[in-house]
Formats: C-alpha cells, sequence, structure tokens
C-alpha cells in the first residue's frame, strides 16, 4: 500500500517522467525514513543527514532510531521505514523469504588490521581462567536471540576452537552486558565502542577477537523492503550513493586520517550528535573513537560472508535448508565481492 501511494504521488509528476528525464526525488516529494540504531557503526546515515548528502540525492530524509535490530527489519517490512542498516539475523532472512524485505548493500565489516569486534570475558570467568576463547569449553555466552548475529559469532568461534558453548538469550544488549558485568554469563562478543569501555571498567576482560575467527565478516547490511528494490529503482540507488558518501567520508577521516586530527574532532562532533548524546562530549569522544571500523566503500557487499552466515543458520536448523542467497539479497544494485 505503501508503494501505490508512491506510484500515485509519481503519477503527479507525468509531464517530467514523459521527457524520460529523472526529476528529482524531493520535487516527488519523496519524503523517506531512514531506521538507525545510536551506534557509532550507523555513521554513514549520520554523515549523509548532516553534510546534506541525502538531499543533494534529492532524498528528504527522517531518521528513526531503534533499541534493536529486530523490530527495525520489522519497520522496513510494514513499509514505517524505507531502508536501514543492521546485521543478518534467522528473522531477517525469515521476512525476506516472505518476500518481505532484501538485502541491497554491505555496511560495517570485519577488516584484518582494522581494530573489530572484541570477544569478552566477565571478570569472574577471567579469573577463573577463561583468558583466551580456548577457555569457553563449557562456558556460558550471551546472545539476545537465537538466530542473532551474537549467536553466530559465538557459534562460528566455539567451532574454531572445537569446544562447546551454551548460549544464553538475553533480547537485549543492556541485559547482555548487565549479566556479564555481574558474572550472570561468562562470554560475548560486541562492537569495540562497548567492548573497550567495558574492559576499562574491570568487570570485563578482552579475550580476543572476532577478526581472528572471522576475518572478513559482513557485521552489517543495508536492507529495504522488497518493493522499495523491485518499484523504487531510482530512490533506492539514489539513497546508496549519499550512504556511500557518508561511508567513505567516515572512512578516510577515521581509518586513513586524511583530515588530521582536526578532521577526527569534526568528525566526533558530528557523530555526538546521534550517539551518547547523554555525555559530555569530551566524556563520549573516547567511546566513539574506539568504534571506529570500515564501513564498505560504495555499500560493496562481501557475498562471500553473507553464503556463510546463511549457512550457518540453515546448519542450526533455524532456517529452510532450501533457502538460497537470491531469496534475501539483491545484487544488482551495489559491487559484490568474495573475501
Amino acid at each position: 500500500m505503501v508503494t501505490l501511494n508512491r506510484r500515485q504521488t509519481m503519477g503527479l509528476i507525468g509531464a517530467a517522467a514523459a521527457t524520460g528525464l529523472a526529476a528529482p526525488a524531493i520535487a516527488q516529494n519523496k519524503k523517506i525514513v531512514v531506521g538507525a540504531l545510536r551506534f557509532t557503526s550507523h555513521s554513514a546515515s549520520f554523515i549523509a543527514a548532516e553534510r546534506a548528502y541525502f538531499a543533494e540525492a534529492g532524498l528528504d530524509v527522517e531518521l528513526r532510531f531503534f533499541q534493536a535490530a529486530q523490530p527495525m527489519a520489522v519497520a522496513i517490512a510494514s513499509g514505517d521505514v524505507d531502508y536501514a542498516v543492521t546485521a543478518i539475523s534467522g528473522g531477517l532472512i525469515s521476512l525476506a523469504d516472505k518476500g518481505a524485505i532484501k538485502v541491497i548493500g554491505g555496511a560495517l565489516s570485519e577488516e584484518p588490521g582494522i581494530d573489530g569486534q572484541k570477544i569478552l570475558a566477565s571478570d569472574a570467568a577471567f579469573q577463573a581462567g577463561l583468558t583466551s576463547p580456548a577457555g569457553l569449553d563449557g562456558k556460558s555466552f550471551g546472545v539476545s536471540t537465537a538466530g542473532s548475529s551474537f549467536h553466530y559469532m559465538g557459534s562460528r568461534i566455539a567451532q574454531a576452537e572445537g569446544v562447546d558453548v551454551s548460549f544464553t538469550p538475553l533480547q537485549k544488549v543492556g541485559a547482555i552486558i548487565g549479566a556479564l558485568k555481574t558474572g550472570q554469563i561468562d562470554a560475548w562478543s560486541i562492537v569495540p565502542h562497548i567492548a573497550k569501555p567495558l574492559a576499562g571498567s574491570g568487570d570485563v576482560h578482552i579475550i580476543g577477537n572476532v577478526s581472528d575467527y572471522l576475518p572478513n565478516y559482513q557485521v552489517t547490511t543495508v536492507f529495504t523492503s522488497a518493493s522499495n528494490a523491485d518499484n523504487e529503482r531510482q530512490q533506492t540507488s539514489d539513497f546508496l550513493t549519499a550512504f556511500s558518501r557518508g561511508a567513505s567520508d567516515y572512512n578516510s577521516t577515521m581509518i586513513d586520517n586524511a583530515g588530521g586530527q582536526e578532521g577526527v574532532d569534526e568528525m566526533v562532533d558530528l557523530i555526538h550528535k546521534y550517539v551518547y548524546t547523554d555525555r559530555e562530549r569530551d566524556k563520549a569522544a573516547p567511546s566513539i573513537i574506539n568504534g571506529t571500523m570500515r564501513i564498505n566503500e560504495g555499500a560493496r557487499l562481501n557475498v562471500a560472508s553473507v553464503q556463510d552466515q546463511l549457512s550457518w543458520f540453515q546448519d542450526e536448523g533455524l532456517l529452510d535448508a532450501d533457502l538460497t542467497l537470491d531469496t534475501f539479497v539483491d545484487q544488482s544494485y551495489v559491487e559484490t565481492f568474495e573475501a
């Protein structure tokens, strides 16, 4: 129904369409809603909004914030949100299997040589000998839900080490953090801007890097409704172009240090409008900087990593064995690669 309304709106500018010229989306009343979490890893969207990259692409963007990835995926499927970034989960793929959503690009990724997601141990478990992932046998590992990215990472780490781990679903990141700090669970893995401050508290210890086990892990992806992917190709391409400009700015500033310390300070000021807003800027800055990981240039998508995630869900019996990559990935928008 959302798509029909948009088509009706586009019909009002039929003269422009008849000439074969692409009118700016904003002139077509192309207001779109972009879902996000208040994480540093969503900075490409923040930058594109703040530096008017969305506006220059003809998109009138509203950023809408969520507390977790799954509600954001549901909002995409219902048409309440147009585009978003999140990790691949069993719930997301299930929505795609129902014809509701499509992955259209890549976002955050693990890259060798860049400080990425950390494997954590509670202080109690650390003092009892859990000082590396090899010691995870028989330990509990926190996840939000079965089939979450946390579940995938923990399982792949355990498989690589040849150990058995029990997974404890706690629904929300805040609940996982509380359980880890109090020793109710033994281990967890999470992005560095959360992991490093936790380790600094003394209640939690870093015992490894996710990149040692998943060196090119496509952590998050860009996704939209199947309707947008199929029927709003210009709008979707415009969104990806603006999003990619934001990602490029982020990478060049925070990873390649192209603007020096002045550039980093300016970028931290921008991101702080959306992340750690309850802290003063100087107190938020270290965590924002700690969150620096590569966001794929041009929203390139590592299909080998995505396929590995799909295969894991199927091996775990969380998804039907006959599902294929094309069920939930539209590879026509961005460059894909295998690494």
